[in-house]
C-alpha cells in the first residue's frame, strides 16, 4: 500500500491501543502500580503463572488497565479493564476500553458480547459495529451485516471499511455488478483510490468478469500504485486466464519498483510462471476478499509500530480467515515491535508450513529466540534453515548477525565466510557480508583480514556510511592513511548528518589528531543528536577539557556517568572527574598498531545489527 495512504490512515484512525496463552508473568510496572495503589486483593507474588489478579476497586482496575495498555501489555489491560467494568457495567467509557483490548487480543466471544452491548449504548461506535457486521457476514446474515457496516461508517477510515465491507457483501450474494456499481458510485478521497481500485479488480475477478478485472488492474498499474499484493493479484489473474507471458511482465514491474530480490511470495510466483504453471486467483471467495481489505488497512496502520488500531484490523482479518499467512506475519511483527517475542513466535507458528514465507518466518523466529536469550535454540533453528537450502545466504547472514551480537566473533566469521563462499561474483548488494565479517575480524585482532574485507565492502558500495565510518576511523586511530581516513569519515557525515555515532567519529578523529577546537564542535553536535549515550557524552567531556572549558567538561563526564556506562568506562570517567585529563605533554601521540583502539560506539554500531538483511517478514 502506498506510503501516503499509510500516513493518512494513521493520522485519521485515532489513538487506540493494541490470544495469549493462559500462563504468563505480569509486567513489573503493573504490579508496582497496583501495589502502591493498594488495589490488589492478592499478594504481589501471586501475580505470576495462571492466576488472574483481582482488584479491590473500580479505580484500581482502571488505573492498572491504563498502565498495562501504555506498556502494550494488552492481555493485562483487558483483564484489568474487564474487572473495573464488572463493578459498573453501565460505564460506557470502560466498556469501550475493555472492548478494544479484547478485540486486540482476538478474544472473540468476549469481544462480540461487548460489541453487542456497545451497539445498544453507543450505536455509532465504529469498531464494535464493524465486528458485529463481520460476525453477521460469517453467519450469512447479510441484511444485518449491511446495517452494521453502514453504522460503522462514521469517519474516513470507517467509510472506507464500510464501503469495502458492503461491496464484498454484495459479492457474497453473487451480485458482482451491484458490488462494482457500489464502488463506482461511492465517493471516496484520493488517498483511498488505490486500495478501492485494487478491490474492484479482485471483485471483478471473483465474479468471473475477467476483462473488467484486467482493465482495472491496468489502470492501477498505470500510476505509481504498485504494491506487492496488487502485483501478485494481477499476475495471478493473468496466469489464471492462461497468459503467463503477460503475468511475468506484470510481476517484473513490481521487481523494478523495489529494486531488490523482492518478497518471497513474488519470487515463488515468478518461478511458477516461468515453469508454465497456471496459478489460482489470489482471492477466490468474498470472505477472503473482505479479509484482504482488513489486512491491507491493518498493515498500513501498523507502519509506525506499537499496538493500536492496526492490530485490531489485523485481528479482524484473521477473524474471517484465521490461517491467512500475510495477516499472521503482520500481527507477529506488531508483537515484535512491542517486544512480546514469545507471542510473536506463537503467531508465526500458526502459519501453515510450506508457504513461500516459511524461510523468512523461521529467520524471524530465530531473532525472537535470540531476543529471549535462547541463543542455542535460535542457532539450531537457523542451521536447519541453512541445511534446507545450502545456497541460501539469508540464514547464514542471520547466524552471523546473532553470533556477532553475542560477541562470539569467531563463530560469526565462520558463518559470514560460508555466505561469502556462496557468492560467486560479489555485487553491490553483498557489501554487508564483507562489512560484517570485517568488523568481526577486527574484534578478534586480525586487522589485515578486517581491513581487506572493509575495503572490499567499500569497493562494492562506495556510499555506505557505516563502512566509510568504520574504515576511516580505524585508519585515523592507527595513525595510518590519515588524510584518506579523515576524508572517508567526512563523507560518512555528509551521507548521514543526523547520525550521532558517525558525527562523534568525526569529532573523535579530530581529537585523536590533536585538532581539539574542531573536535569539540563535532562532539557537541554528536551529543545534540544522541544525548542519551554515555560514550558520546564522555567524548564531549574530553573535547571540552582540551579547549579549556573544564567546568563544562566536568558536567559532561557527570552526565555520562548518570547514563550508566559499562563498568570499565565508568571507572575511567570517575578518574577524570577527580583529576581531569593528563597534560598534553604527557600524552603519547597515536601510534600505528595492529589492534584498533577506536571508541566503543563503533563496536556498538557493528554488533547491534540485530535484523537480517531483509528486516522483518516483508509485507
Amino acid at each position: 500500500m502506498p506510503g501516503h495512504l499509510n500516513f493518512r490512515m494513521r493520522a485519521m484512525a485515532g489513538a487506540m491501543p493494541g490470544s495469549l496463552p493462559k500462563t504468563r508473568t505480569w509486567t513489573g510496572t503493573a504490579i508496582l502500580a497496583l501495589a502502591i495503589a493498594g488495589a490488589l486483593s492478592v499478594p504481589v507474588y501471586a501475580l505470576q503463572g495462571d492466576d488472574i489478579p483481582t482488584v479491590r476497586s473500580q479505580l484500581g482496575g482502571y488505573l492498572a488497565g491504563r498502565l498495562a495498555r501504555g506498556q502494550s501489555d494488552t492481555l493485562a489491560a483487558a483483564a484489568f479493564y474487564g474487572q473495573a467494568l464488572s463493578k459498573d457495567t453501565s460505564n460506557d467509557a470502560l466498556a469501550v476500553q475493555t472492548f478494544e483490548m479484547e478485540a486486540t487480543e482476538g478474544n472473540w466471544p468476549r469481544a462480540e458480547a461487548l460489541a453487542a452491548d456497545l451497539a445498544k449504548a453507543k450505536s455509532d461506535h465504529r469498531m464494535s459495529r464493524l465486528l458485529l457486521g463481520l460476525a453477521e457476514f460469517k453467519r450469512g446474515n447479510f441484511t444485518e451485516a449491511e446495517e452494521n457496516f453502514k453504522a460503522s461508517s462514521v469517519n474516513p477510515i470507517g467509510e472506507l471499511t464500510g464501503l469495502l465491507g458492503r461491496a464484498w457483501l454484495r459479492q457474497a450474494e453473487g451480485k458482482t455488478r451491484e458490488a462494482l456499481e457500489l464502488i463506482d458510485t461511492t465517493k471516496q478521497p484520493d488517498w483511498a483510490q488505490a486500495l478501492i481500485r485494487y478491490h474492484r479488480a479482485l471483485i471483478a475477478d471473483v465474479g468471473s468478469r475477467r476483462p473488467e478485472a484486467k482493465t482495472t488492474y491496468e489502470k492501477l498499474f498505470a500510476g505509481d500504485q504498485k504494491s506487492l499484493r496488487s502485483a501478485l493479484a494481477y499476475a495471478q489473474s493473468l496466469s489464471n486466464a492462461g497468459d503467463n507471458k503477460s503475468a511475468l511482465k506484470a510481476l517484473q514491474v513490481y521487481f523494478e519498483k523495489i529494486r531488490g530480490d523482492g518478497h518471497p511470495a513474488a519470487a515463488a510466483l515468478q518461478k511458477q510462471l516461468i515453469a508454465g504453471e497456471r496459478t489460482p486467483l489470489l482471492v477466490t471467495t468474498a470472505s477472503q476478499g473482505l479479509s484482504e481489505a482488513l489486512f491491507g488497512i491493518g498493515e498500513a496502520l501498523t507502519g509506525e509500530g506499537g499496538v493500536g488500531p492496526g492490530a485490531v484490523f489485523l485481528q479482524y482479518a484473521l477473524y474471517l480467515e484465521p490461517r491467512s499467512p500475510f495477516a499472521l506475519a503482520a500481527l507477529a511483527n506488531v508483537y515484535e515491535n512491542t517486544k512480546r517475542y514469545e507471542r510473536a513466535i506463537e503467531v508465526y507458528e500458526q502459519i501453515i508450513p510450506g508457504t513461500p514465507l516459511e524461510q523468512a518466518i523461521d529467520i524471524r523466529k530465530a531473532y525472537d529466540l535470540n531476543s529471549l536469550d535462547r541463543i542455542e535454540e535460535a542457532k539450531a533453528l537457523l542451521e536447519q534453515v541453512a541445511d534446507r537450502d545450502p545456497q541460501d545466504l539469508k540464514p547464514l547472514d542471520a547466524l552471523g548477525t546473532i553470533m556477532r551480537g553475542q560477541k562470539r566473533f569467531d563463530e560469526a566469521i565462520g558463518y559470514y565466510s560460508r555466505a561469502i563462499a556462496i557468492i560467486k561474483k560479489p555485487e553491490a548488494r553483498h557489501w554487508s557480508y564483507f562489512y560484517a565479517r570485517g568488523t568481526s575480524y577486527e574484534r578478534v585482532h586480525k586487522w589485515p583480514q578486517a581491513e581487506a574485507d572493509l575495503q572490499q565492502a567499500l569497493k562494492l558500495s562506495p556510499d555506505e556510511a557505516m563502512v566509510l565510518n568504520y574504515l576511516g576511523y580505524s585508519w585515523v586511530d592507527q595513525n595510518k592513511n590519515l588524510k584518506i581516513g579523515m576524508q572517508l569519515i567526512e563523507k560518512a557525515v555528509k551521507l548521514k548528518p543526523d547520525d550521532g555515532y558517525i558525527v562523534d567519529s568525526l569529532g573523535w578523529a579530530h581529537f585523536r589528531t590533536g585538532n581539539f577546537k574542531e573536535a569539540a564542535k563535532w562532539l557537541e553536535r554528536a551529543v545534540e543528536l544522541r544525548p542519551d549515550d554515555p560514550i558520546l557524552n564522555d567524548h564531549l567531556g574530553d573535547g571540552l577539557w582540551r579547549v579549556g572549558r573544564e567546568r563544562e567538561a566536568m558536567f559532561q563526564w557527570n552526565q555520562a556517568l548518570s547514563l550508566k556506562p559499562e563498568p570499565e568506562d565508568a571507572e575511567k570517567i570517575q578518574k577524570k572527574l577527580k583529576s581531569g585529563l593528563a597534560p598534553l605533554a604527557k600524552v603519547a601521540a597515536p601510534r600505528r598498531t595492529q589492534q584498533v583502539q577506536r571508541p566503543d560506539q563503533l563496536r556498538k554500531r557493528a554488533e547491534n545489527r540485530q535484523q537480517p538483511t531483509g528486516g522483518s517478514v516483508p509485507q
